[in-house]
């Protein structure tokens, strides 16, 4: 007897997904007057795949980010939000795409840290298109207290 073979029922769904995001893209730029290239901003950013891993007591945070220069890339510290951001460069004006699915232009990922993380328990490191940046001390902090809710009284 053969086994039988199944088949992905998602088979081709992202692909299809994907190439109707594109399509929906273009339009609105040809419709709002925009063909071709348009600068993406922080509001329409991509964002990086990211792990977010604990190596001990440490916090370490993995972003791909491959085809973007060290010297593209920002780490900043606010309020407890970690911001990882920078820009993938296109090629030069003489370079005609015949398929572009990478993203390009700049990239955005913020990640709320422990209280009490301070600017020197930050080391990063990039590499091989993989930037790992490790927070010190932070995988073993207390998660977020809850808060109880209560039925508010009408009147």
């Amino acid at each position: 007897m053969t086994p039988k073979r199944f088949s992905n029922p998602f088979h081709g769904v992202v692909d299809m997904i994907t190439e109707m995001n594109r399509i929906s893209d273009t339009m609105s730029s040809i419709e709002g007057g925009q063909a071709g290239e348009r600068e993406r901003g922080f509001a329409d950013a991509w964002s990086p795949p990211t792990d977010i891993l604990a190596k001990g007591s440490d916090l370490v945070i993995r972003c791909e980010v491959p085809g973007v220069y060290e010297e593209d890339v920002a780490i900043s510290l606010n309020h407890g939000i970690l911001t990882i951001s920078g820009e993938r460069q296109r090629d030069g004006e003489d370079v005609v795409y015949y398929s572009s699915e990478r993203f390009m232009g700049t990239f955005r990922r913020e990640i709320s840290l422990p209280d009490g993380v301070e600017e020197e328990d930050i080391t990063a490191s990039y590499g091989e298109g993989l930037l790992e940046v490790v927070v010190r001390g932070a995988a073993n902090q207390r998660g977020p207290k809850r808060i109880a809710v209560t039925r508010r009284k009408r009147g």
